[in-house]
């Protein structure tokens, strides 16, 4: 049996660099806000302060992307010290992207300018229709997702243009911690309170296994440029903003003077709320205004700005449930939680995981009541928590090839953001009893799954199978006889497979049968590309084939193929083995998801090779010796010398 696993290492610098920008961007739309919030006009100080942390954690990640080059995420670092700790650094990933996707459809809606009783409905539907387009596998939300991280990205420079006479002003009005704020218990958790700006660089870990070789230079070229660009955008902006008229007159921290600082119900006034939430939004209308553009225009363009910025976060909301996604598959494969989190369904995602990754969501959306404050503080819970047991776990592993000097950095770093979950954890009550909730729930699955697997086997010991589909498909294949024409069939279902044989048996053909398995998951770790012995469909598909082969004495090779284009390998494999007849079973997706996932029989139809016959059969049963009227015949023919 043939088994070809497709990987490609496509992935420049240029390539994860914008998407690891759509990750750790974002939190830019958020973070400035809270530290003006918090911090009020000793900002400055604090966004210095957590820029430094960002560049130590960076460097960490070119560390942990070297010495992971198949993909270094929490799970796959932590998984090689204990299973158990990489299902907690996991599952406390899952909490970032449960918040992460709430928090940015919420943060979108406000960037559009949504009136709030429409937030939570609105919320609530786009998450929803998140889950509807991946379903089907879409990857035209990739392509939308780098083009939206350039167009902010100009947006941006844009910004930073326009709001420089700011900067001034901003720099005038820098000052010291606020009383009130003075003692250093209270200045650590201030800057705890805006941490969640690493929110993001995790991603580029789970990259690793997609990007060109040599894989430490690429991570290299796509961390620092991000990096550079944040820690800098933010800095200025954050000086602009407190150049604004209305904040120049600040004397308090709003979180102080209203009670919020250890209290996200606090009530706050809707001029606080909205420059909290919109803060690139609000500065990007009073540069415009205040500059060349003019009231009006200058306005408008606010406003394009703020609609560009949502659209960001609505994009970062579907990366987030994708991510979550990931992450299941990949426990499941590990037999952490039940097997069926990696059922695939056509389009190659895994079905359930996508439907409880959107559920979990939506849940947080609507429990929060889209308070973004209470959403900040269960959002830092996770994202640092991650990274504390990714980079601990290099730390601790003696197998990775780390210098004395760097093992040394790492264990600092590690211990700085060990620091921050604590706090978290100790201030933070909602967020820790989220993440120790969710926490303890897979932890109680995980082991009601291991019982039940420990029960199997002292029950049911698994014998050494004699018969089945996949002995069917491991039975050796006869000699191929070069003379012989070549069918391949390329669609599923046991009539289309007698189809396939009885006309392999009438011509003295060979017969092939080509199973794509596509997997639209991101990266997420090493090892977890699907194999055939564990893909039923594929058993069933190729199983029923070679069953009937054997038994009309047709020479038959079934080819299991993993990748992420159904038409390009089906078109590869068909020319490699020299087919001069391709069948295909005729579409029974409806139109909305061809559109979507894109449709294999026309990309097939339009790339066929000249004199390769596609017939292209409906799902009626089929009967021998009798016209197949469902059946329709394409030819390609070679050209004629003129």
């Amino acid at each position: 049996m043939l088994v070809a696993q497709n990987r490609p290492r496509n992935l420049s610098w240029y390539h994860a660099g914008p998407l690891l920008f759509g990750d750790w961007g974002t939190s830019r739309l958020y973070v400035l806000g809270l530290a003006f919030f918090y911090t009020g006009h000793a900002a400055l100080w604090y966004l210095g302060a957590m820029s430094i942390v960002m560049a130590a954690v960076a460097w960490s990640y070119t560390i942990v992307c070297r010495v992971f080059p198949e993909g270094g995420g929490v799970y796959t670092s932590a998984r090689q010290l204990s299973p158990v700790l990489s299902v907690i650094g996991a599952t406390l990933l899952l909490c970032d992207y449960i918040v992460t996707a709430a928090l940015s459809t919420v943060e979108a809606f406000k960037y559009i300018g949504v009136s709030d009783s429409m937030i939570v409905p609105l919320s609530v539907i786009s998450i929803t229709l998140v889950g509807v387009v991946n379903w089907f596998g879409a990857r035209s939300a990739g392509r939308f997702a780098l083009i939206i991280a350039a167009i902010t990205l100009v947006m941006s420079l844009a910004i930073l243009s326009l709001c420089l006479p700011f900067v001034t002003e901003g720099l005038r009005t820098v000052s010291g911690v606020h009383p009130s704020i003075s003692s250093p218990w209270d200045r650590w958790s201030s800057l705890v309170a805006i941490m969640l700006a690493l929110s993001g660089v995790e991603a580029v870990s789970n990259m690793t296994g997609l990007m060109k070789q040599p894989v430490a230079q690429t991570a290299k070229r796509t961390i620092w440029p991000v990096l550079i660009e944040v820690v800098t955008l933010n800095l200025v902006f954050g000086l602009a903003f407190t150049g604004l008229s209305h904040m120049v007159d600040v004397t308090v921290p709003h979180a102080v003077e209203y009670g919020a600082m250890h209290n996200p119900s606090a009530h706050v006034p809707e001029h606080v709320e909205a420059y909290r939430d919109t803060a690139i939004k609000q500065l990007a209308i009073e540069a415009g205004q205040a500059s060349f553009l003019g009231q009006t225009a200058g306005y408008y363009f606010g406003k394009i700005a703020a609609v560009a910025f949502g659209l960001l976060l609505l994009s970062a909301s579907n990366t987030a449930v994708m991510a979550m996604v990931s992450v299941l598959y990949s426990m499941g494969q590990d037999y952490e939680v039940p097997r069926f989190f990696t059922r695939l369904n056509y389009s190659g995602v895994p079905w359930i995981g996508l439907i409880i990754s959107v559920a979990a969501c939506v849940l947080t959306v609507v429990l929060s009541a889209g308070n973004t404050l209470l959403l900040y503080d269960m959002y830092a819970v996770g994202v640092v928590g991650a990274i504390t047991i990714n980079i601990g776990c290099c730390v601790l592993n003696p197998k990775l090839d780390i210098a004395r000097r760097e093992r040394a950095a790492l264990a600092v770093v590690a211990s700085v953001m060990l620091a921050v979950e604590i706090t978290i954890i100790a201030t933070k009550l909602h967020a820790t009893i989220f993440a120790g909730g969710v926490v303890g729930l897979v932890l109680t699955i995980r082991f009601m799954v291991a019982s039940r697997r420990r029960r199997r086997a002292l029950e049911e010991p698994m014998p050494e199978p004699s018969t089945g589909w996949i002995a069917e498909l491991k039975s050796p294949t006869a000699a191929l006889d070069s003379s012989r024409s070549r069918i391949m069939l390329a669609a599923r279902g046991k009539d289309q497979s007698e189809f396939a044989v009885d006309l392999a048996r009438r011509r003295k053909a060979v017969l092939f049968s080509i199973y794509v398995r596509t997997l639209r998951v991101m990266d997420i770790a090493p090892g977890q590309v699907p194999r055939v012995e564990d893909d039923r469909d594929a058993l069933i598909a190729l199983g029923t084939t070679a069953l009937l082969a054997r038994r009309a004495g047709v020479p038959f090779v079934p080819i299991y193929v993993t990748g992420t284009d159904i038409a390009a390998e089906i078109l590869d494999y068909t020319v490699t083995f020299g087919c001069d007849t391709l069948i295909m079973g005729k579409t029974r997706r409806w139109g909305f998801s061809r559109r979507i996932a894109g449709d294999v029989i026309a990309q097939v139809t339009g790339a066929l090779p000249d004199g390769v016959s596609l017939l292209l059969r409906s799902n009626s049963p089929f009967e021998p010796d009798k016209p197949d009227a469902g059946t329709e015949q394409h030819v390609r023919e070679e050209d004629e010398p003129a």
